[in-house]
């Protein structure tokens, strides 16, 4: 049976520097059998990826002569925002929430390493009245690619830290793939403009009390020089962001 017959889903992609990628990303969103709709958000890229985007609307809905082509643009179920300037994965996230008009939420990275396909097994939950918030884990038995050994090892510290302070039994809270109902995103408000995003969420969906489920996922993670982005940095700042979302009121 279709998988179409569900809630509307809002596909939410922020993007930066994602000029390898980001074409084959929505090829693959669009190949999924849901009622859905694509809100992708260009965080300031510099590397040809905005005008990648700025082509495939234009090819999709082409203006008027002499009409200007506005900053948002919409292509079929596609619509594509643009950030004036770099501010973040937070900051992209916040945009596209704000635009979102589905019943569930789905973020979804431009770098290939989630599956689309998954979408069904990551919203099931939720269409079945169980949650309201789901993580897509990549430590629950999902197939995934070898690589970083210490990349495991300080999510599963960071994952723990975050734990102690929401009172969750997370496996993953770094997840790039999490669902939520439309209506909670709205009623939260979120501040972290970067990675900060991941354990700002955690932290207030706790809260709030929500239910809150793990499905497994697969993982195709890839190198630096693949162009992946997060570093140990990144890791220190997490540790800031989960003190500071858990403890402010």
């Amino acid at each position: 049976m279709s998988q179409g017959r569900g809630r509307r889903v809002s596909i939410v992609v922020p993007v930066f520097n994602e000029r390898a990628t980001i074409e084959e990303i929505l090829r693959r969103i669009q190949a999924v059998d849901l009622d859905k709709e694509i809100i992708v958000v260009d965080d300031g890229s510099t590397d040809g990826t905005k005008e990648i985007l700025a082509a495939l609307v234009a090819r999709a809905t082409p203006n008027p002569p002499g009409l200007p082509q506005s900053r948002d643009e919409r292509a079929d179920d596609v619509r594509v925002f643009f950030q004036e300037r770099n501010q973040g994965k937070g900051a992209a996230l916040r945009r596209g929430f704000r635009e979102a008009r589905g019943e569930i939420v789905i973020v979804q990275d431009a770098d290939l390493e989630y599956d689309p396909q998954e979408y069904p097994g990551l919203i099931a939950p939720i269409e079945r009245g169980l949650a309201d918030v789901v993580y897509g884990s990549r430590f629950l038995g999902g197939p995934h690619r070898v690589l970083f050994f210490w990349h495991s090892v300080g999510n599963r510290l960071l994952t723990t830290f975050s734990n102690i302070f929401t009172n969750l039994n997370l496996t993953d809270v770094w997840t790039g793939y999490k669902a939520f109902k439309c209506e909670l995103l709205h009623g939260i408000s979120l501040r972290a403009d970067g990675f900060g995003f991941e354990p700002e969420v955690t932290a207030k969906i706790a809260k709030i009390n929500c239910r809150v489920y793990e499905v497994p996922i697969s993982y195709q993670g890839r190198t630096y020089a693949e162009g992946k982005k997060i570093t140990w940095k990144d890791g220190i700042s997490g540790i800031w962001c989960i003190v500071r979302y858990s403890l402010l009121r």
